[in-house]
Formats: C-alpha cells, sequence, structure tokens
C-alpha cells in the first residue's frame, strides 16, 4: 500500500487542523491505520490509531479529547482531526499501515506516507 498525507499548514494556538491520508491499492480495509508525528530534534512518536474496520481507536494521553481519528474505506482514506491545538502539537506528521491489529509502536508499521507539517502558533 502506498500512502500519501496532506492537509498541513500553519495554524494559531486553539485552532483546528484536519489531516487526510490517502492509500493506494484495493485492500485498504485490511489494513489498521496510525498517525505519529516527529518534532525538530525529538523521537517520532505515537499520536493515535485505528482499527481495521474503525471500531476501535486508541490515542495517545497527549492529545486525548482534542484529536479524533476517522476512515472511510469506500474511498481509502483516514483523517486526524485536530482541535484545540497547542504549540507543542508541532511536527511532522505521519500515516502508517500495518496488516494487522492496531498499534502504538511505529516498528510495527511497515508502511509510511511521507508526512505532513503542521505548525501552531502562540
Amino acid at each position: 500500500v502506498q500512502l500519501q498525507a496532506s492537509g498541513g499548514g500553519l495554524v494559531q494556538a486553539g485552532g483546528s487542523l484536519r489531516l487526510s491520508c490517502a492509500a493506494s491499492g484495493r485492500t485498504f480495509s485490511s489494513y489498521a491505520m496510525g498517525w505519529f508525528r516527529q518534532a525538530p530534534g525529538k523521537e517520532r512518536e505515537f499520536v493515535g490509531a485505528i482499527s481495521r474496520g474503525g471500531g476501535v481507536t486508541f490515542y495517545a494521553d497527549s492529545v486525548k479529547g482534542r484529536f479524533a481519528i476517522s476512515r472511510d474505506d469506500a474511498k481509502n482514506r483516514v483523517s486526524l482531526q485536530m482541535n484545540s491545538l497547542k504549540p507543542e502539537d508541532t511536527a511532522v506528521y505521519y500515516c502508517a499501515a500495518r496488516l494487522a491489529i492496531t498499534s502504538s509502536k511505529s516498528s510495527e508499521y511497515p508502511y509510511w506516507g511521507q508526512g505532513t507539517q503542521v505548525t501552531v502558533s502562540s
């Protein structure tokens, strides 16, 4: 599967952004999807994930209650709605896919998009 993330940009603190990840292939529904982010000088960290079928989602504590992941298998797309953004949310955001149950470990995702920059100004 090939992934293409989009939707990043510059937003003021307290604002919202919606990221999208478009996937190629006819078996998108078979993949669990994750979102990760990497800020300058920091390691890549888990943001959230959604199961095959979309029945299960879970999030990092730092974004819980502010971010929401959804998927549309008919459109081969997963989205990350980000609300109440904070300057510490500034990072490059990546979507990732794996043919298994969801995981918060980046090493368990073999397929990655190219990343989209999110910058939150104070």
